[in-house]
């Protein structure tokens, strides 16, 4: 996969004004980022791709954090409460 901000992906961003646009050119320009700027008003600002090329270690506020329960082994016992192991009990599977 191309690295953000390269010609083959470059860091897409919707702003409100001419203005934050222009702002936006000038910060990526700087950094030597390719960057599309699209001005429409009737859409929320998504300025997610220059703030992940900014800070690259940080993740963005805006994802949430998908979290996994842990996996059971077949030998634990059930979590339904019955004292019997897993695989015996929830864990037949039909």
């Amino acid at each position: 996969m191309a690295k953000l901000g390269s010609k083959k992906r470059p860091a897409v961003v919707k702003v409100h004004t001419e203005e934050k646009a222009q702002e936006i050119l000038d910060l990526c320009n700087e950094h030597g980022w390719q960057v599309i700027v699209g001005i429409e008003n009737d859409k929320p600002e998504d300025i997610t791709d220059v703030e992940r090329l900014l800070n690259p270690g940080e993740k963005p506020l805006t994802q949430p954090q998908i979290t996994f329960p842990p996996k059971i082994g077949r030998n634990a016992p059930c979590m339904c409460g019955s004292g019997l192991k897993y695989k015996k009990c929830c864990g037949k599977g039909g």
